[in-house]
């Protein structure tokens, strides 16, 4: 391909809109172009990055078994109230009405969609397992677009459905696609963190998520140095020490002047944060929540909707506190009747707790629980902590930043229940289809190899996804040869098969080299006066401050050997 003919311009300057270093540089090297806010257009250069990752994928998905398909992206918006997740989505799923006001979902993903397919489809235990996948493009109305591919409302993405007999299969085809994964990552050079995950709206028992570690990841990542347990902070879980406070005292009341939060009351009495109970409420489906905590602890919201179910969470407000009868800062579920109690199993964690006094200014000292009061659910809903303990091996969690650019789900029964889809056993008895999911965000993927791969200067992409293999930069003078050579050699190149982009202007030496490190093709090939009078053109790898004179003869050979190198990194 010459530059000169190439739809799309490169930048000089960041585009003051993009934050992260892969939205800056997509946007600067002209490889996409923003249309709304989540919405881009993929222009040549970042569309055959994108077809090249779906190379590999298909690749990975067709060896490991599975079938193409393509299923629809209108959908009837009465699957999603059949599965319930028109609810447990909510305003991210994007709805329309067609001409005769029927409502309409444009699909956010297809579980609804592929169940239907197999319900249809898969008679007897001889038709499993069943590996059906698509590459095609998702909509949703994500509140914050940000980061420019990272979070988007139109994004592509791969999306593999697993159908299997029993929860055996399911274990079966859900290690198949982990190692599929894995073999993805590893051949677009992307190094990727296995964490365990929160199922969210997607629904099932066990989740595990792929994430890039990169400081711009809007994900934290809670894991442990001393083993492998790590997983999204949403999920994550830690040991909660005992609080040995002694033998259960009787309940004593306590003045506690000016002490409403959980450092004041600690201060005042002189006592450590664990020694608290502390209160939060939330509205639930416009029910008020009643949430109790150990006091140097925090609410981890995912975990605490996880047991309540609800369609819509969040924090009660200070007007509906009062107005509920309930007193801010002195609050204890200690005698309180008429709400819905959520307890951490912190709780359980010690003896002769401080809790509110349900009235101003006091406080309850020795509370315990189940003595003085009952919850409704008691579970882990805290957030674990960097220095918290490991759950695993006991060690010192920590944390970092990640992008999530895989997830893989068991589903087991939740959606083949919902939509009628079975089988005929051996037995000849009708059992649901036992289901998994696995999806894969190509665009993300894209941005998420740019956020590990680039320096001040550019992109440096893994020779297997970038544009083009090489870049062929001639610097023009009158009366060289230069010219000459270089259409020769472009010709010889692309004859043997490599893909060239070949930067055929007219300009000087210090813009090409800015947009050949902008644009972080593997390797370029710089063809001058200097190099010819050697009988040689000069070899630099993007990743790597010095360059090589190779002889112009046998160059084709040189440069299958130095793309084996790369391939084999």
């Amino acid at each position: 391909m010459r530059l000169s003919k190439l739809f799309g311009k490169t930048q000089r300057e960041i585009p003051a809109e993009a934050e992260t270093a892969s939205h800056q540089l997509l946007l600067r090297a002209g490889m996409i172009q923003q249309l709304a806010a989540g919405v881009y257009s993929y222009l040549p250069l970042g569309w055959r990055v994108l077809k090249k990752i779906e190379n590999i994928i298909r690749d990975e998905m067709d060896k490991a078994g599975g079938q193409e398909v393509n299923m629809p992206v209108l959908q009837p918006f009465e699957m999603w109230q059949q599965s319930g997740r028109d609810q447990a989505l909510g305003k991210v799923l994007f709805t329309l009405s067609d001409r005769r006001e029927r409502k309409l979902a444009l699909g956010p993903t297809h579980e609804e969609v592929v169940t239907e397919l197999a319900k249809y489809n898969v008679q007897s235990y001889r038709d499993l397992p069943l590996l059906l996948y698509q590459i095609q493009v998702k909509f949703r109305d994500e509140p914050r677009p940000r980061g420019g591919l990272i979070r988007v409302r139109e994004f592509l993405m791969k999306d593999l459905y697993s159908f299997d007999a029993d929860e055996a299969g399911l274990d079966i085809s859900y290690q198949k696609m982990r190692e599929a994964y894995q073999n993805i990552f590893d051949r677009c050079g992307l190094p990727v963190m296995l964490v365990e995950a929160d199922s969210g709206a997607i629904g099932g028992k066990d989740s595990r998520e792929f994430m890039v570690v990169a400081e711009s990841g809007e994900d934290e990542i809670i894991y442990c140095p001393g083993c492998n347990y790590a997983a999204n902070a949403e999920k994550a879980v830690s040991v909660k020490e005992k609080i040995d406070n002694g033998k259960p005292l009787p309940v004593e009341e306590v003045a506690t002047p000016g002490a409403g939060s959980i450092e004041e009351v600690a201060a005042f009495l002189k006592i450590p944060h664990h020694h608290t109970l502390k209160a939060v409420f939330y509205i639930a489906d416009g029910k008020l929540v009643f949430v109790v905590i150990r006091g140097d602890l925090e609410v981890n919201e995912v975990k605490l909707n996880n047991q309540l179910k609800a369609s819509e969470l969040r924090m009660a407000t200070e007007a509906e506190v009062i107005k509920a009868g309930l007193v801010a800062g002195a609050a204890s579920p200690v005698g309180i009747k008429g709400f819905k109690v959520i307890a951490d199993d912190s709780v359980n964690s010690g003896t002769n707790f401080v809790a509110g006094g349900n009235k101003p200014d006091t406080h309850l000292k020795n509370v315990n629980y189940p003595r003085d009061f009952k919850a409704d659910i008691v579970a882990d809903i805290a957030s674990a902590r960097v220095g918290d303990k490991c759950p695993g091996c006991g060690g010192i969690l920590a944390s970092t930043q990640g992008i999530e650019v895989g997830h893989i789900f068991k589903l087991g029964t939740t959606y083949s229940q919902k939509f009628d889809a079975s089988f005929i056993d051996k037995k000849g008895e009708s059992r649901p289809l036992v289901m998994g999911c696995y999806g894969l965000g190509l665009s993300r993927l894209m941005a998420a190899v740019i956020e590990q791969n680039h320096d001040e200067k550019g992109i440096i992409w893994p020779l297997p996804i970038a544009p083009y293999q090489l870049y062929l930069c001639p610097l023009y003078k009158e009366g060289a040869k230069v010219e000459e050579v270089t259409e020769k050699l472009y010709a010889e190149l692309e004859a043997a098969g490599f893909e060239v982009l070949f930067d055929d202007r007219q300009e000087s030496p210090g813009v090409k080299f800015n947009d050949a490190d902008l644009l972080g093709m593997p390797i370029r090939v710089t063809v001058s006066p200097r190099t010819l009078e050697k009988g040689s053109v000069e070899f630099k790898k993007r990743s790597e401050k010095e360059s090589e004179l190779v002889p112009l003869d046998g160059i084709a050979a040189r440069l299958k050997k130095m793309v084996t190198e790369f391939n084999s990194v």
